[in-house]
């Protein structure tokens, strides 16, 4: 059986919301959330269907980083995140 690699840019959306929810330890409805609130937007197949990129679980890993270990809320988050882009 042959072995390739498979080389993904990081900025090609092809993970799911459920995949993502369960990589990063979100709740669907907190994903949801997020990307309501523009901290992650997912790339839209449909109406329906999201798609992450592997820099979108990068940003969601420090997001649920945020919220557990330092019980930043949403609003908080993205004015951290606005300061770190402005930095």
């Amino acid at each position: 059986m042959p072995l390739f690699d498979i080389h993904i840019s990081p900025d090609e959306p092809v993970y799911v919301i459920s995949v993502v929810s369960k990589l990063v330890d979100l709740p669907l409805w907190t994903l949801r959330q997020l990307d309501k609130a523009g901290i992650v937007r997912p790339k839209r197949i449909g109406k329906k269907s999201r798609l992450y990129s592997l820099k979108d679980i990068k940003k969601l890993e420090y997001v649920h980083y945020l919220m557990e270990e330092k019980r930043v809320n949403i609003h908080g988050i993205k004015i951290i995140l606005k300061a770190e882009i402005e930095e």
